[in-house]
Order: structure tokens, then C-alpha cells, then sequence
């Protein structure tokens, strides 16, 4: 169940942050069956944790996405970034949702094939660049009076 924003306000400054705080990493752990890194990380200052939260919650009660697709695109980006704890948790949620294991795959596929395009747009413009560039005075081959 999704509450809006000035409920989730309310409930916090009812309980005070550190006890918001407490409340927030239960029910995280409750939601993920455990609490993830980045959370764990943040514990300590409420402030920060707080913050973060109401970040997510309102990303996630605007979106016109339902919880089996954030889970998907979230695996994906997991996946691209190379963040093995989050893929696991994410994968962990999907199959929890009722995700099954091809539509899995084939996030983790699409993540592969979106890394694999940007290593070599990166490059290769890369190596475009260095192209113009006169190795003798590093500046544009088109400038240099030496090429």
C-alpha cells in the first residue's frame, strides 16, 4: 500500500526522525527480506535515510509502472552497473513478485546488449577524436600546419 506524501510526512514527524528511522530499515528488511547495503550504509543518520526514502516513495507513486516492471528495469540497471548485492536483491523481488525466470533473462540480456553499445560508442568516438588530433602538437590535424 502506497500512502501519499503528506501522510508519510505526518507519520514521520509524529514519531521523531530516529524512531522514523528505525520503522523505515523494518520495513525495508520487511519488504526485501533484508535490508539492503546502501540503506545499512545510512542508518546512522536518519536525516539522510529519511531523505532518501521519500525520494524513492515519490519516484515510485508517480510512476505509471507497476511493481513487476520496476523490479525488471531495476534489474537491468543492476546489471549494467555491475552492482552483484543489487541484482541479487532484485532478482530476489522479481521472482517474489511472480516474475518468471525468461523475462528475467531477458532484462539481464538487454543490460548486456546497452553496456555492450556504450563501450563502444565511448571508444570509438574515442578514437575519432584522437584521429583529429596531430600527434605531433595535440592540436587539430585541420589547424596544424605539421600533418
Amino acid at each position: 500500500m502506497i500512502i501519499s506524501l503528506d501522510e508519510e510526512l505526518d507519520a514521520i514527524l509524529a514519531k521523531g526522525k530516529e524512531k522514523a528511522a528505525e520503522d523505515i530499515m523494518q520495513a525495508v528488511e520487511s519488504t526485501y527480506g533484508e535490508v539492503p547495503y546502501v540503506f545499512s550504509f545510512m542508518k546512522d543518520n536518519p536525516d539522510i535515510l529519511i531523505t532518501k526514502v521519500l525520494y524513492n516513495n515519490s519516484i515510485l507513486r508517480s510512476s505509471a509502472l507497476d511493481a513487476k516492471t520496476v523490479e525488471l528495469i531495476s534489474i537491468s540497471v543492476s546489471a549494467a552497473m555491475r552492482c552483484s548485492h543489487c541484482l541479487k536483491l532484485h532478482i530476489r523481488t522479481a521472482l517474489n513478485l511472480g516474475v518468471p525466470n525468461d523475462q528475467i533473462a531477458a532484462a539481464i540480456f538487454l543490460a548486456g546488449n546497452i553496456v555492450n553499445a556504450s563501450v563502444l560508442a565511448t571508444a570509438s568516438r574515442q578514437l575519432n577524436e584522437e584521429r583529429e588530433v596531430c600527434q605531433i602538437c595535440e592540436i587539430s590535424s585541420k589547424a596544424c600546419d605539421m600533418v
